[in-house]
């Protein structure tokens, strides 16, 4: 389906009837990835789930995005489909967009929060880390400068290139520059303000936010409860599908 929001085209999954569950999707991953939660809820919710800007079939913003920029997009796109109220799944990135939706002067009116080896937290940088990034600051300033240009022609871009990472080094850059933005948000003065049921479903090999987060989150949220799923990695609602479609049903309190 196509809806436009702010002159901008929008692809989206609408998909059922009754209650609806929104799903937030993670960095670069368009609204497909998320059709086994469709086919899980098939004839028992209402599942919305939008491309965001920038990825999959929906066009970039025209300037960098941080999450409240994200979550004003989809307080719009909700407004469009006339949805008032909904139950959220925020997975990675996703999860970032959910906490800025329900924390704040005007939340939105969401019954539960599911968080799906969600972002959000930035980690402690370590000593060698700090030195690494001090250093690779130092030589990016020489190296943009016109003479490091001329001394070293194309040394900036190689530099660049080994310290992004995969995700960084395949987007525009406009999308690079809101990776940067939205990596470096630190989300966790929200977390006590979030006071509906929260669920944290998270894979244990998770390397992208790691359990740690979630046991972080688990604590700083006022009602959450954690679920883990043995071996599975950043996407686990794909690696362990059964258990994440049973919690998932359990959750939202429907029937089989």
């Amino acid at each position: 389906m196509e809806l436009t929001v702010d002159g901008r085209k929008v692809r989206y999954i609408d998909s059922g009837e009754g209650r609806t569950l929104l799903v937030l999707q993670g960095w670069a991953a368009p609204a497909d990835v998320y059709a086994s939660v469709v086919k899980r809820l098939e004839g028992k919710m209402r599942v919305v789930i939008p491309d965001m800007p920038g990825f999959g079939e929906t066009p970039e913003p025209e300037e960098p995005w941080g999450s409240e920029d994200y979550a004003r997009f989809i307080r719009r796109f909700l407004a469009e489909l006339g949805i008032s109220s909904a139950y959220i799944m925020g997975h990675s990135n996703g999860g970032r967009i959910a906490m800025r939706l329900l924390a704040g002067d005007d939340p939105f009116d969401a019954p539960r929060l599911l968080l799906c080896d969600s972002a959000g937290i930035v980690p402690k940088k370590s000593l060698k880390s700090k030195i690494s990034l001090a250093g690779y600051k130092s030589a990016r300033a020489l190296l943009e400068t016109e003479a490091g240009k001329k001394l070293f022609p194309g040394k900036l871009d190689e530099m660049r290139a080994k310290r992004g990472s995969a995700d960084y080094r395949s987007a525009s850059p406009v999308m690079r520059a809101t990776l940067v933005k939205l990596v470096n948000e630190d989300l966790r003065p929200l977390m006590p303000l979030i006071k509906i049921p929260t669920l944290l479903f998270w894979g244990t090999a998770d390397t992208a936010t790691p359990l740690s987060d979630a046991q972080t989150m688990e604590k700083l949220f006022p009602d959450a409860g954690l679920v883990t799923a043995p071996g599975a990695g950043h996407y686990s609602f794909l690696d362990a599908p059964e258990l994440f479609g049973r919690v998932l049903e359990s959750f939202l309190e429907v029937g089989k």
